[in-house]
C-alpha cells in the first residue's frame, strides 16, 4: 500500500460560521463549493490540503488532538496572530526538527504552527 498524502482534515465546530470566519479571515484559508451533506458545514482549502468543518457539536474536543499548519516563519504567525487578539503559546523546539506553538479555534481544537529547522 502507498498513500500519497493527506487529502482533508475533519473537525466538529459548534458554530460553522463563527469557525469559517477563523478559518478564512484571520487564518486566509480559501473557501471551497461544498454539497449538501445533511449537515452544516464548510469545505475550506490551505495549500494543497483541505479542512472540512462539520457543524455537530459532540462534545469538547479531546486536550492533546490537534493537526498542524507548516509555516514559514512562526514569530511573523505569532504577530499577526497577535493583531487579532489572538495568542500563541510559547514557543517550543524539538532539536532538529521544528519550533512550534499552539493555539485553539473558536471551538475549542487545538491548532499547532509548525516551522521547520
Amino acid at each position: 500500500m502507498k498513500l500519497s498524502a493527506i487529502h482533508h482534515v475533519s473537525i466538529n465546530v459548534n458554530d460553522v460560521p463563527t469557525a469559517e470566519k477563523f478559518y478564512v479571515d484571520i487564518l486566509g484559508c480559501d473557501v471551497l463549493d461544498r454539497p449538501d451533506l445533511g449537515f452544516p458545514g464548510a469545505w475550506l482549502q490551505v495549500g494543497e490540503q483541505q479542512i472540512h468543518l462539520m457543524g455537530m457539536n459532540t462534545g469538547k474536543p479531546l486536550r492533546e488532538q490537534h493537526f498542524a499548519f507548516l509555516v514559514d516563519n512562526l514569530e511573523v504567525i505569532r504577530a499577526e496572530l497577535d493583531t487579532s487578539g489572538i495568542s500563541l503559546s510559547k514557543s517550543q523546539t524539538i532539536p532538529g526538527v521544528c519550533i512550534q506553538a499552539f493555539t485553539h479555534d473558536p471551538s475549542g481544537n487545538m491548532l499547532e504552527f509548525n516551522q521547520r529547522l
